[in-house]
């Protein structure tokens, strides 16, 4: 599955204003608790572990919090850029602008490792960030996240 075929309109935010990750997690684990029967404390508990495993920022103010969740039957995926950065202990001590989550799966290992590594690769070009972070719109981020795939 490519990362450009997880978005759609519906699941790209713009300019959301979230002080803080816990924040964040929080409005994540909503999203898509309304979009499956899964309880948004079971997300947002998922979440936050794995942040407690390590920060998932992974520099140039880019950041991709995960779970892996039992009761899901397809991966999910929503695509932030923050009104303004956050604090999310990258590598970098770059604060987070722009954040793609993905909720995969329990046994979607594989695909799981496939996103990830295609997010890294798009995500750590200076180039597509700063694209990202002047588009004028969601199709255009999404426009961008796809050419970057390619």
């Amino acid at each position: 599955m490519t990362v450009s075929a997880l978005l759609s309109p519906q699941t790209i935010f713009i300019d959301t204003d979230i002080s803080s990750k816990k924040k964040l997690l929080q409005l994540i684990a909503n999203i898509v608790a309304d979009r499956t029967q899964l309880s948004e404390s079971s997300i947002y508990n998922n979440l936050l572990n794995r942040e407690r495993l390590g920060s998932t920022g992974l520099g140039q103010g880019f950041a991709v919090p995960h779970a892996r969740l039992n009761d899901l039957d397809k991966t999910m995926a929503c695509f932030f850029r923050l009104k303004e950065a956050v604090n999310f202990e990258a590598p970098d001590n770059r604060p987070v602008d722009l954040v793609f989550t993905i909720i995969i799966p329990e046994e979607a290992t594989e695909e799981h490792l496939l996103i990830l590594s295609s997010l890294a690769r798009i995500f750590s070009r200076e180039e597509i960030c700063d694209a990202i972070r002047n588009a004028a719109n969601k199709d255009e981020i999404a426009q961008i996240i796809q050419s970057a795939e390619q």
